[in-house]
């Protein structure tokens, strides 16, 4: 399986801590032929962070893909009728996002990408990054693990010592789980045990 002319929506949502290191995984995605179309949610659109510029993240992002992040529903609704996305892969996948998506509400454009894929039974991958996923927000994983369609990026203990319930997906798997899902498979192993892996 390559990523040659896929089709690749790619939701981006606000863990802005994270935003950094997902820019290398866009980078290599193209490299691989995948065609990105890149969506954003309000909080990466809109909010300035010590983590940098709204405007500097969509700059980026515009420059990778080749071609403007869509920003609302409207833009990206048609992915449902019209089946235009190989994936839908949301990276990173915040918490809110999760818990959203689980519950099945469509409030920004990267919800409604993942929704309108679903509804055409592609595959929608999450890259989870999140202060409690192994807390409030475990039964809204357990929800979407359980979910027709639906790939986890492989995820671990991101700080046990001072964050017992953040998690973090490893970024460097997923390409490799978007190959999987594209093919109908979860990659295995989901958890990563060990020291922040």
């Amino acid at each position: 399986m390559n990523l040659k002319g896929k089709k690749i929506g790619v939701g981006i949502t606000g863990s802005h801590c994270t935003l950094q290191e997902i820019i290398p995984v866009l980078e290599d995605m193209v490299r691989q032929g995948a065609v990105i179309y890149p969506v954003v949610s309000p909080a990466v659109m809109e909010n300035d962070t010590r983590f940098g510029a709204a405007k500097k993240w969509l700059e980026l992002i515009a420059g990778i893909a080749g071609r403007e992040p869509f920003k609302s529903i409207v833009e990206v609704e048609p992915i449902g009728p019209y089946g235009s996305m190989d994936a839908v892969v949301i990276l990173p996948c915040t918490g809110n996002t999760l818990a959203k998506l689980s519950g099945g509400i469509t409030d920004t454009a990267v919800l409604m990408a993942a929704k309108a894929q679903l509804r055409n039974q592609g595959p929608v991958i999450l890259a989870i990054s999140t202060n409690d996923g192994l807390g409030i927000n475990l039964k809204s994983l357990a929800n979407v693990l359980n979910t027709k369609n639906v790939y986890l990026v492989p995820f671990y203990q991101d700080d046990p010592e001072s964050k017992p319930n953040s998690i973090s997906s490893r970024l460097e798997l997923v390409i490799p789980a978007v190959k999987s899902a594209l093919q109908g498979k979860q990659i295995q192993p989901l958890l990563s045990i060990g020291e922040n892996k």
